[in-house]
């Protein structure tokens, strides 16, 4: 009976693994599924010996700043290559991609990997192996690639090119991939029936990470099957999804929110203050914005080194381990030496070979030539940082998923200006421009050191910046070694050429890199009148083209008298960081957010100059710099130059005639291009002049009399349009004055209500409030918990103002009525602040409504184009009442509306939400208007 048992229970056995195996392949395309016909030989693992990276374990206070902690991790695991980093206990992102929504209906493409192929196989040419492989049926999924270069990260196995790839693969959910690999792993590691077992215990058994790694060493090197796996690499995060939590405006607080701006998190991580990659506009993806990757097991990364030698950072969501190797940068020679010494006839063939992420080669045969290995096993929840130039690669132990992106600190720059310089001998494209990343990085240094002499406090950004300043600092070194290249290639031209000032936007709208060997061409670039759009480097400007020296020209975008007072600002230079300080506010705006600071630093300054300690304090306090903020702020001075007809060749960016100094007037902006703002050039008689017929006189600092009323008059602000809504033909959806579209939304730059001595953009909208009709909303854009909501939009500009007032009042630590900087405030427009007064913006919000519907508004309007005036008074009435008062409103309506306008924000919010949400029903317009009745009769 026993071994009847037995053989029942061995035959049921059968039939389950036949029918999982039958599942399994069915969630496949029927022609792509590899047969799993190897098997683990445990007594033939080849388990490498190298020593391990170091591990670190950050605290709490470690952890806080990303940057830092690289940097002071840097000189105790840069030798090593790569390092292993542990999270504090209490860090556990959630991860999105186990939602179900995404985990089990969200598709990626796969690569066909050939793990017996990757170290031991012949030239494409010499192959038959390869050949019989390719025979097998592929998807048409293709994949998107991180370099320029269409030669790099090619996937496919091309025997015409000469070149050895990975076939694409079949598309599948992460469930669908983790219960493939279990069923793989089953298979390929089940062990042999030992006398006196069972073989349902055998078929369980889970191989350990030492385990794999020796059979997965013995696979590439001494391969005795064909060994196929599929790995979803270099998924792009911005399609399919990202492992960390992002943040979605509107959303619903929640435990998340501290992980989606956290500087670990790898959407963040590039652009974090500090690092290079942040003065980079575009999102390189797989640089500025992580890839993803899906493993199993064996699933491979092959030796590689980042693109321009950054650091990278891997962080693993869930899923088994992996098991990662790394070679210290300095040691990147000897080791490509060793693979070229070691697989001659590939290299012969693929001369790009370790461009490709396509071949492997043992740490036992590396340690053999010299080559320093050494190993991290990476588990779920933990990172691992690669250092510049330091080659790696490693294999999934089972399912996983991970995701990456670079960095850049400082010390990076260096290693980044090799890496460019080889890539031109190699005629290869880069990624991103490094000149660009270098002088944005130089800029914001030279900047910080500017405000670290007038304001004498040092900010944790301002330290870092100094840090990698002064003669001997990691920054002034980099941008010195590059200014010195750049004079040695000037001097090398031949002569007849002509030296032209480069357009600050050469490079914006398109990549200019040189025609032969693809250098990047921020800084300097060579043409010639035979073909204007066609440059070279300074290296190849003998090759462009064979004409006569005086039709050739080189465009700079900085002479070398600049280049060298921008390396004496970095040393330190007082004059020179004024110089620069000067420029960097017109010449890179866009890597100087905090340019408009310039102007209150700068007046800071000039007082700051033969005062007394009390003068110095009074001009640090709220006083002084609401003055500035009435002058500068409020009207939103714009500079701009004149670039036709400008012969200074020592400011052509920036401005030295205060005649070139003009205001942008409200709603105009829709009458003026990008490149070319026509404005009206008023003469300036002084930094603190605001148009006024006479100087403007001063009381402890602030304007009064009529200089304050011309200062009002001249308030101007640009409105910015982000959405201009809906229309609503409805009560109380418009106004003699203006149409109020629902999912109106606008953007003004306007003094902070957080920090009075700054700008700031606020945001505001028009919301669907039911009953009531629009509710206006007012936010800080990068603060959008602090908002001000409204039935009127002319209230929720006064609760701003109010807000502010107060704010200076605090610190000011004066008596409300010295403060007559305050009373330009009172003369703030909420509906042009909110943009209905603006012609480009009326423009765009009276063409929702072409049949002119909303008549309250067409008719008023109609009156005063045939004359009919309005008196202020009335305008004024109409305003402040937002139809509370309407006559021809219902009676529920009109006294909610009255009864809101005494509402607290937080109690406008909830209204909204009862009045709007998905509660809203009869019965509760019912309440509402039973609620009404009591209030009308009441005394």
């Amino acid at each position: 009976m026993d071994s009847l048992a037995s053989a029942a229970e061995s035959v049921a056995m059968e039939e389950d693994s036949e029918k999982q195996s039958i599942k399994m392949e069915s969630s496949l395309e029927p022609d792509s599924s590899p047969k799993i016909t190897a098997r683990w030989i445990p007594s033939e693992a080849c388990r490498p010996s190298v020593d391990d990276a170091p591990i670190f374990y950050p605290t709490n206070e470690d952890f806080e700043d990303p940057l830092a902690y690289i940097e002071k991790l840097r000189s105790k695991a840069e030798s090593y290559g790569i390092c292993r980093i542990v999270p504090p206990v209490a860090w556990r992102p959630p991860c999105p991609l186990k939602e179900k929504h995404v985990w089990e209906k969200s598709k990626f493409p796969t690569r066909i990997q050939f793990i017996d192929l990757l170290q031991n196989r012949e030239p494409i040419k010499k192959s038959t192996k390869s050949k019989k492989r390719k025979r097998r049926r592929t998807s048409k999924i293709g994949y998107t690639r991180r370099k320029r270069d269409s030669s790099c990260d090619d996937v496919s196995s091309n025997e015409g090119d000469g070149k050895f790839g990975f076939q694409t693969g079949p598309d599948f959910t992460l469930e669908e991939f983790q219960k493939y690999d279990e069923f793989f792993k089953e298979c390929y590691f089940q062990v042999e029936d030992q006398p006196g077992s069972k073989a349902s215990e055998n078929k369980k058994f889970k191989p350990k990470v030492k385990d794999i790694e020796g059979e997965y060493w013995r696979i590439v090197e001494q391969a005795t099957d064909e060994v196929e796996v599929y790995y979803g690499a270099d998924l792009e995060t911005k399609k399919f999804g990202s492992g960390f939590p992002k943040y979605l405006p509107g959303s619903v607080k929640s435990l998340a929110d501290q992980y989606t701006k956290c500087g670990w998190n790898l959407n963040n991580l590039s652009r974090l203050p500090g690092s290079v990659l942040s003065f980079e506009s575009c999102d390189i993806s797989g640089v500025i914005v992580p890839w993803l990757y899906v493993g199993m097991c064996f699933s491979t990364f092959c030796w590689h080194v980042e693109d321009h030698h950054l650091y990278s950072l891997n962080y693993l969501h869930t899923g088994d381990p992996k098991v990662w190797y790394g070679i210290p940068g300095n040691h990147a020679a000897s080791f490509e030496n060793a693979m070229k010494k070691r697989l001659p006839d590939l290299f012969e063939e693929q001369p790009d070979l370790l461009h490709q992420l396509v071949t492997q080669l043992s740490p036992r045969i590396l340690k053999e030539e010299g080559v320093p290995v050494y190993r991290a096993v990476q588990r779920s929840g933990e990172f691992i940082l690669t250092f510049p130039k330091a080659y790696h690669s490693g294999f999934n132990c089972g399912f996983n998923c991970a995701e990456a992106v670079n960095v850049a600190p400082v010390d990076w720059l260096a290693h980044g200006q090799n890496a460019v310089e080889g890539y031109s001998k190699q005629r290869r494209k880069s990624s991103l421009s490094h000149d660009k990343l270098l002088l944005g990085a130089a800029m914001e240094a030279i900047y910080s050191l500017w405000e670290l002499s007038l304001s004498k406090k040092k900010t944790p950004v301002i330290a870092r910046w100094k840090r990698v300043c002064s003669e001997d600092g990691l920054l002034t070194k980099a941008v010195k070694k590059r200014v010195q290249m750049e004079e040695e290639r000037l001097n090398h031209l031949q002569d007849g050429f002509s030296f032209l000032k480069m357009e600050g936007d050469f490079d914006i709208k398109r990549e200019r890199e040189c025609f032969l060997c693809f250098y990047d061409l921020h800084v300097s670039a060579s043409s010639c009148k035979c073909s204007p759009n066609r440059f070279a480097c300074l290296t190849h400007a003998k090759d462009l083209c064979s004409c006569e020296g005086k039709e050739r020209f080189v465009l700079l975008r900085l002479t070398l008298d600049e280049l060298w007072s921008l390396v004496r600002a970095l040393e330190g230079d007082p004059d020179a960081i004024d110089v620069w300080a000067h420029k960097c506010r017109d010449q890179y705006p866009s890597q100087h957010p905090r340019a408009k600071e310039f102007s209150y630093l700068k007046s800071m300054s000039s007082k700051s100059r033969g005062s007394s300690k009390v003068q110095q304090r009074e001009q640090n306090n709220l006083q002084l710099v609401s003055e500035h903020l009435q002058n500068d702020l409020t009207t939103d001075k714009e500079v701009q130059l004149k670039q036709d007809g400008d012969q200074d060749g020592n400011h052509v960016h920036g401005i030295t005639d205060k005649s070139a100094v003009t205001d942008v007037k409200l709603g105009e902006r829709d009458k003026f291009d990008e490149k070319k703002i026509s404005v009206e050039s008023q003469n300036q008689n002084s930094v603190s002049d605001v148009g006024c017929s006479e100087p403007a006189k001063k009381v402890d600092g602030c304007l009064e009399g009529k200089d304050q009323d011309a200062a009002t008059n001249r308030l101007s602000h640009s409105i910015e349009l982000l959405n201009s809504g809906s229309l609503l033909v409805k009560k109380l959806w418009c106004s003699k004055q203006a149409i109020y579209p629902k999912g109106f939304k606008s953007r003004v730059k306007f003094i902070s209500v957080l920090d009075p001595t700054k700008l700031t953009n606020y945001i505001s909208e028009v919301l669907d409030a039911g009953l009531l009709g629009p509710l206006f909303r007012v936010s800080v854009e990068d603060c959008p918990n602090e908002n001000f909501s409204n039935v009127s939009a002319e209230k929720c500009w006064q609760m701003v103002t109010q807000r502010l007032k107060l704010e200076i009042i605090k610190k000011c630590d004066q008596p409300v009525s010295s403060l007559t900087s305050l009373q330009p405030l009172e003369s703030i427009n909420g509906l042009e602040m909110f943009g209905f007064l603006s012609p480009h913006v009326i423009q765009v919000v009276e063409a929702l409504d072409p049949k002119h519907q909303l008549e309250e508004y067409w008719n008023q309007k109609a009156a005063k184009l045939f004359g009919g005036e309005v008196t202020k008074e009335e305008e004024k009435n109409d305003i402040e009442k937002g139809g509370a008062s309407d006559p021809s409103l219902d009676r529920d309506t009109r006294l909610l509306r009255g009864l809101l306008k005494k509402a607290t924000p937080e109690e406008l919010v909830m209204m909204h939400g009862l009045l709007c949400g998905e509660t809203r029903n009869t019965e509760l317009k019912e309440e509402l208007s039973s609620l009404v009745d009591k209030m009308e009769k009441s005394p």
